[in-house]
């Protein structure tokens, strides 16, 4: 397996596949780094060579914000939301949807399992 950007890319996927195992790496993404590096998106991980590989690390670097990095920059900035009381930031707070879906129904990811609360008796 070849190591790119601090992850393990699979050897038998094509190039363009393979570099969207990387996070903050699409489809898009692998296409215009494969085009500034010349390589052709049709070789398969363990056909490339050690310079191809060298340089598809150095363009990743240089260019993209990937894995523990991106992680790290999303996750300061929902804390900069909750610090500064931003409503987005009390959404997240929550634990629910932040992108104004609705609450009433649905919305189970965010909220996770029902919880049925019965009625009481006397």
């Amino acid at each position: 397996m070849a190591r790119i950007a601090g992850s393990d890319v699979p050897n038998d996927k094509r190039v363009d596949v393979a570099l969207t195992y990387i996070y903050g790496i699409g489809p898009s993404s692998a296409k215009k780094i494969l085009h500034a590096t010349a390589i052709n998106p049709d070789t398969r991980v363990k056909d490339l060579a050690e310079s191809e590989i060298a340089r598809l690390r150095e363009t990743i670097e240089q260019q993209y914000t990937v894995e523990g990095d991106l992680r790290r920059e999303l996750a300061m900035n929902i804390k900069r939301l909750m610090d500064i009381g931003a409503y987005r930031g009390l959404r997240h707070r929550r634990g629910l949807p932040v992108r104004g879906q609705r609450t009433r129904t649905n919305s189970r990811t965010r909220k996770g399992p029902r919880r049925t609360i019965g009625t009481r008796r006397k």
